[in-house]
């Protein structure tokens, strides 16, 4: 936990000299208390730094495609020359950023991790997929995690700005 605060302090440190008087001050406080409520339910004082990394890249202002590459690397096991994702390391991605809309009450069973698994492996016979596949697999958007581009796109709409006038 405490390694998290630390790399929270300098995150948010660096946000705020890019961007002066945007960055709420609690930022890293906030946002430590949001990860302990989603990966540290039972109090034990132990967040799981590749959990805390799904979730900050998931809740990131990049785009869907960087997300997913980001997620695809952080899940991701070298195979010699390929980097590959298997299926145990999909239902840990899945899990991990589940407990996302769980924090909400949305959150889906494991059963609903277990057919998205199904439906991304679909047709595969390997025991895992190289990173277009899985990247194809997200672009479809899985019901499992259609929470993350339907907020991406919320997120990207605040920034437009419209000349119509309302009477």
């Amino acid at each position: 936990m405490q390694q998290i605060s630390r790399m929270l302090m300098k995150l948010f440190q660096r946000a705020r000299l890019e961007k002066p008087g945007q960055v709420d001050p609690r930022a890293a406080e906030f946002t430590l208390s949001l990860l302990i409520a989603m990966y540290d339910r039972s109090g034990t004082g132990y967040v799981k730094t590749k959990s805390a990394a799904a979730a900050l890249i998931s809740l990131s202002g990049d785009t869907l495609l960087a997300k997913y590459r980001a997620l695809f690397q952080f899940y991701a096991v070298p195979d010699g020359k390929e980097t590959l994702i298997t299926r145990s390391a999909l239902r840990s991605l899945l899990t991990d950023l589940n407990q996302i809309p769980a924090i909400v009450g949305e959150g889906c069973t494991l059963s609903c991790v277990e057919i998205a698994i199904h439906d991304c492996f679909h047709g595969v016979l390997n025991a895992a997929i190289v990173k277009e596949k899985f990247l194809s697999w997200l672009r479809s958007e899985p019901a499992v995690l259609l929470w993350l581009p339907t907020c991406y796109r919320l997120s990207a709409t605040e920034m437009v700005s419209h000349q119509a006038r309302c009477r």
